[in-house]
């Protein structure tokens, strides 16, 4: 709370001193004795940068490590009597001082007469510690802001390059954000790999991807024995590659023909009502996808290939020994399908915006020599984009296995070697779920193997796109 409006007040005084440094840049401009090297606007950014963003860091910093630092500093103060508890019982009245410090409520632990006075001289001492932390913070953003301002300000002379100086700065901001997502990355990466590797230190890597049973099974508690069960990852690729390729079969040939009507074929008016609606499934959470594959989707498929059934055993085709079994609402067909809905538009923007930057001149040549708009779009348009739409396919596949919640409300959670679209399947996404919820033991060979399968489908995905990329590179065509 104090942060925030410590924010605030540094936000307005910035703002005034952007204010004070344009009227004063502006000043120099309409004096004729030397030519002013930037513009006013300039100058005040410099001076509000300088005021704003030293003192904004402080803050930021203060807020971010000022409770590890109190709370450091309250532990090394407490006395002997709760030093010679239990850590447990220790944290325990370590959090009630910092509580009672902070103007929280404490627990209901009860305390020694002696305990409960060391108690009350914590929480005085975190609470003067605190005051001291606060002040250090407050005051030396002050200090900051002040002497960026008069920096600032000192800086505006007629051949002051201010708008180099404010280049510096969003270049020096745009580093970090790079530097930011590099580090994130390489962050993701090593912490995959590094639980993955104390995961095949129990698990052979050759029987986790190519193992055909996954069973597994680990101690939820340390005195706990269970067996460890099965590791064998191709059941849940299977399906993966099940449900992505009933996806795709509905997305790619829907996405791309909706895009090369918008594209080519439909109005002005007619794109600008249907690009919208088509591009709100996107915006549709997966969830609700999931909702309609489960209360709508499954029951209508279930009932139709039921009576499919009914119809292959009591009639005329009884002879030819087709059989359907009794099939339920949750199986890989419906989930291939909603999420071939949901990446109808993904495809179709893609593929839309791909198509579109093929040169009209390709489109007038061809029709000049007599070629129809359909022969046009066969021979011409989709040869010239088609690097660009295979890579939107593959991006769509990706998107496919990393799906998770309309697997586990359509497809089921069973692990099960099959090609079938009428049996329940699992993905990698939702194994990896599963295994990370509930009560159980993290060090277990059952909860690493979700950092496992994590690792070979960040492999898998980031090939795909590794690939699609190549595509566009090798086979793309330049026009002048």
């Amino acid at each position: 709370m104090l942060t925030g409006l410590a924010l605030l007040v540094l936000a307005a005084f910035s703002g005034a001193v952007f204010w004070a440094a344009s009227r004063r840049a502006a000043g120099l401009a309409r004096s004729p004795a030397a030519p002013v090297n930037s513009l006013p606007f300039h100058h005040g950014t410099y001076a509000a940068v300088w005021t704003a963003v030293p003192a904004a860091l402080v803050l930021l910093v203060a807020a971010l490590f000022g409770d590890p630092v109190e709370t450091a500093l309250v532990k090394a103060q407490l006395p002997a009597a709760v030093l010679a508890l239990e850590a447990s019982d220790r944290q325990v009245f370590l959090d009630d001082a910092l509580a009672i410090a902070r103007g929280g409520s404490r627990s209901e632990t009860p305390y020694s007469p002696d305990l409960e006075a060391a108690l009350r001289t914590a929480a005085s001492d975190a609470h003067a510690i605190d005051v001291r932390v606060r002040l250090i913070g407050l005051g030396s953003a002050g200090v900051l802001a002040l002497a960026g301002a008069a920096w600032g300000l000192s800086r505006i002379r007629a051949p002051f390059r201010a708008r180099a100086g404010v280049e510096k700065w969003i270049q020096a901001l745009l580093l970090f954000c790079s530097v930011t997502a590099v580090f994130t990355t390489v962050g993701i990466v090593a912490s995959l790999v590094w639980e993955s590797w104390r995961f095949f230190q129990a698990v052979p890597p050759l029987a986790f991807l190519f193992g055909m049973e996954w069973d597994p099974q680990s101690a939820m508690y340390a005195d706990q024995v269970v067996s460890e069960g099965a590791f064998g990852a191709i059941p849940l690729f299977a399906g993966t590659f099940l449900i992505m390729l009933i996806a795709m079969m509905v997305a790619a040939p829907v996405g791309l023909f909706a895009a090369i009507y918008l594209s080519e074929y439909a109005s002005g008016t007619s794109r600008a009502i249907i690009k919208p609606l088509l591009e709100i499934l996107a915006g549709v959470p997966t969830v609700v996808y999931g909702f309609f594959a489960a209360l709508t989707v499954g029951p209508l498929f279930r009932a139709g290939f039921n009576a499919i059934g009914a119809m292959l055993v009591g009639g005329p085709l009884n002879d030819l020994g087709l059989y359907l079994g009794e099939v339920q609402n949750q199986m890989a067909l419906v989930a291939g399908v909603v999420m071939g809905v949901m990446l109808i538009p993904f495809v179709s923007s893609l593929s839309d915006d791909i198509i579109n930057a093929v040169p009209q001149s390709l489109r007038d040549g061809s029709l000049a020599m007599g070629a129809t708009q359909s022969e046009t779009i066969r021979k011409v348009i989709l040869p010239a984009a088609l690097p660009g739409i295979m890579a939107a396919m593959l991006l769509a596949v990706s998107r496919a296995v990393g799906e998770t919640m309309i697997v586990t409300m359509a497809a089921g959670l069973q692990a099960r070697m099959t090609f079938n679209p009428l049996e329940t399947v699992t993905t990698v996404t939702v194994q990896i779920v599963t295994l990370l919820t509930g009560d159980q033991e993290f060090d277990s060979p059952r909860t690493l193997s979700a950092f496992g399968l994590g690792l070979t489908l960040f492999v898998v995905t980031l090939l795909l796109n590794v690939i699609a990329l190549r595509i566009v590179q090798k086979y793309q065509e330049q026009y002048d």
